[in-house]
């Protein structure tokens, strides 16, 4: 479970621009750390810890060939990703260029199970100003 707190911001862009805004954020970040994965993974398969680092070296060197050629890759059941360079629209033909051409992206587009997954997730906002309203007694 996601466990989220209240908070005051500003608002930075549109129609409320400058007044205040309450939005919920998480309390703590779950980070998991690229050892964490080797050791899961180690623990998991019958690879060895070496196998596993050159595994990951080699898809990070795999991803950084894909990515720079403009391409696509398709990761099975965890995920597929593209690079997209999008453009400007130009008033002119003639005006459309390499400086039309705005900072490449990626685009990850998650598969079935991990989507189902992002489904389960289950989250709680701890808001004190909520509950004791809750709590006043209805006459």
């Amino acid at each position: 479970m996601i466990s989220f707190k209240v908070i005051k911001r500003k608002v930075g862009v549109g129609p409320k621009k400058g007044q205040d805004a309450f939005v919920a954020e998480p309390k703590s970040i779950s980070k998991f750390s690229a050892d964490w994965l080797v050791e899961r993974i180690v623990r998991e398969t019958s690879l060895s810890e070496g196998d596993v680092r050159n595994v990951l070296i080699t898809l990070r060197n795999i991803f950084i060939e894909v990515i720079t050629l403009g391409g696509a890759l398709d990761l099975g059941d965890i995920f597929s990703f593209r690079t997209v360079i999008p453009s400007k629209m130009e008033a002119k033909e003639e005006d459309v260029c390499a400086t039309s051409l705005k900072r490449p992206r990626i685009i990850v587009s998650w598969k079935e199970n991990i989507r189902k997954a992002l489904k389960k997730i289950e989250v709680e906002v701890d808001n004190p100003k909520r509950k004791e309203k809750n709590k006043k007694p209805k006459p």
